[in-house]
């Protein structure tokens, strides 16, 4: 009986120790993927500026990138602040190396003063989210009747 209980408590460590390891390898292999990931490599890495427009314009600039990690970068979907903008990207893999770009589009119908918005990229990415901001002064249109002359 002792011996039986002697070699259910070995198996018992070796088995132990073997999932021991097993953990440490899976959070080896964690650490190198994850420094292999897809990265959005931002062009411009602080808020694009649009300067000064007039209501009701319509503005849009590209925010270009480059896929720096060593897989593939893909974007699941893009979010904006409000529904004055309006995002479009590239549906298909990003390869490493590869460079693309973000369309942003501000309408500026209703918008009166300074302006700041966020647009949310969601990839496979670590951190899973990116940001990209911009602001744009929105100056009233002037009014039809203050153009006319008495």
């Amino acid at each position: 009986m002792k011996q039986i209980a002697y070699v259910v408590l070995l198996a018992g460590l070796g088995w132990g120790q073997l999932a021991c390891d097993n953990r440490r390898q899976a959070e080896a292999s964690k650490q190198s993927a994850a420094g292999k990931m897809p990265k959005i490599d931002l062009k411009e890495k602080q808020v694009f500026d649009f300067g000064e427009i007039m209501e009701g314009d319509t503005v849009e600039h590209n925010f270009a990138f480059t896929n720096t990690g060593e897989y593939p970068l893909i974007i699941n979907n893009i979010t904006a602040s409000c529904g004055c903008t309006t995002p479009e990207w590239p549906r298909d893999p990003i390869a490493p190396g590869q460079q693309s770009s973000i369309k942003v589009r501000f309408n500026s119908k209703g918008k009166m003063g300074m302006q700041n918005k966020t647009i949310t990229i969601f990839a496979n990415t670590e951190p899973a989210m990116s940001d990209l901001q911009f602001r744009v002064l929105v100056s009233p249109k002037a009014s039809a009747n203050s153009t006319k002359s008495s």
